[in-house]
């Protein structure tokens, strides 16, 4: 079983607040026949379209194949946030690959939430774009970790973000579960699909030929390089591989290393009144928890909130169930509030929570395992390797030297350990250990 037909109805979006919010979308055609191309791109969420976006605008000649639909993986489902840095905070960086690297690889989160902002200005795409990001702790431990973090960021970095404390944390977010946080003023919060959507037709626009319903069977490197599809080969001087969760077995090298897993979120009726008893400024809320919640509030007054994982291939049946079980804990008054959509996505993550970028063969690039911090990393990432492939790979290289190992076992059982460990880090956190 594949997860691109494992959940989801082919070539349709699922049944998401987004999908319901996003401009409409015509469909773009299946590849019928062997075509040819300066680059392939596999991949048509947030990585593939900016790399084919940028490869266009520099000139060359690009195919964007996806096996759905435009952002009809994570890139059109998750939580929106445009975080600062990297998934791994700072400190954690400096220790794994010291403090040189740890400030290069800080600067390119950066220039990743720049890259963002940039696009949305130069394409006009309305996706709500807005700033703040809070983080916040359920105990004092939690709370004091979260300060030392800012104390950390502006003593280094010269990155100021706003230490809150019990009182201020509340409110701004009037949680009982929430002892004090952060406030990250630098970072942001979106509608990915609607982002999504425009990167497609900045690309179309600026004439990358895009075919959905066309998934990638195979690629054999060489020059040119072979994509075969059901019904037609694209022959290209380079491919990219952006298909993360998704990837299957096409790339072994990647599967190996970047495990899809499954999240959810579910999205409440209009709130009304009832929003400022969950947010007072409009700001999304990420909790200190290793199994993260994540929140924000829609542009039409719902709680959008994100919760809960799982390791199988299949979304559990009831979705809305499982979300409200940790929305529930965070805010007990919506225990009974309707809840109007609730979707499953999935993502690739890495053992050490970092993207996974590599020169998968001579003229393969790939790029995945943003482990939830995918909204401005794998837009850069696209960027990134298209500038490899016009020969600045400063970046890339840069980003590809982040150690990253495979996951212990096949695929078989890769997933059953996860889940076990998961599973400890989950009770750790009921606990308050």
């Amino acid at each position: 079983m594949n997860l691109l037909d494992a959940n989801d109805v082919a070539g349709t979006y699922p049944q998401s607040w987004y999908a319901a919010s996003a401009p409409n979308l015509a469909a773009f055609p299946e590849l019928t026949q062997d075509t040819k191309a300066d680059v392939c791109v596999i991949g048509a969420g947030f990585t593939g379209l900016s790399a084919a976006l940028h490869l266009a605008q520099a000139g060359r000649d690009v195919v964007l194949i996806d096996a759905q639909r435009v952002g009809f993986g994570a890139s059109g489902r998750n939580g929106g946030q445009l975080g600062s840095g990297q998934r791994v905070e700072q400190p954690d960086l400096e220790k794994m690959i010291g403090q040189d690297d740890a400030r290069k690889l800080w600067a390119l989160g950066e220039d990743a939430k720049n890259l963002v902002r940039q696009l949305i200005q130069d394409h006009d795409i309305d996706c709500y774009l807005r700033p703040g990001v809070a983080w916040s702790g359920s105990s004092k431990s939690e709370v004091d970790d979260l300060h030392h973090y800012a104390d950390h960021m502006s003593r280094h970095y010269d990155y100021d973000i706003q230490k809150l404390d019990g009182a201020e944390m509340h409110k701004l977010c009037p949680s009982p579960d929430y002892k004090g946080g952060i406030l990250d003023t630098g970072a942001s919060h979106l509608h990915p699909l609607r982002l999504a959507i425009g990167l497609a037709k900045a690309a179309q626009d600026a004439g990358v030929r895009i075919f959905e319903g066309t998934r990638a069977q195979s690629i054999t490197d060489g020059n040119p390089c072979v994509v075969t599809t059901p019904n037609g080969k694209i022959e290209a001087g380079h491919v990219i591989v952006a298909a993360n969760g998704y990837l299957g077995d096409l790339v072994p090298k990647v599967a190996a290393r970047v495990m899809p897993i499954n999240n959810f979120i579910a999205a409440t009726e209009p709130l009304g009144e009832d929003t400022k008893r969950v947010l007072t400024q409009d700001v999304a809320v990420a909790d200190s928890r290793f199994v993260v919640n994540y929140f924000r509030l829609s542009h039409d007054g719902r709680l959008l909130f994100g919760g809960g994982e799982s390791y199988g291939y299949r979304f559990p049946t009831d979705i809305a169930a499982k979300v409200r079980k940790p929305m529930t804990e965070i805010f007990p008054h919506l225990h009974d509030v309707k809840i109007d959509y609730a979707w499953g996505g999935t993502l690739g993550i890495t053992m050490r929570r970092m993207p996974y970028l590599n020169r998968v063969a001579s003229n393969v690039l790939s790029a995945s395992g943003y482990s939830g911090h995918g909204v401005g990393t794998a837009v850069h990432a696209g960027q990134l390797m298209a500038l490899a492939i016009q020969g600045q790979s400063d970046g890339f290289d840069a980003m590809s030297r982040i150690p990253t190992t495979p996951f212990p076992g096949g695929a078989s059982i890769r997933a059953p350990l996860l889940a076990l460990a998961m599973t400890w880090y989950s009770l750790r956190d009921r606990l308050g250990l």
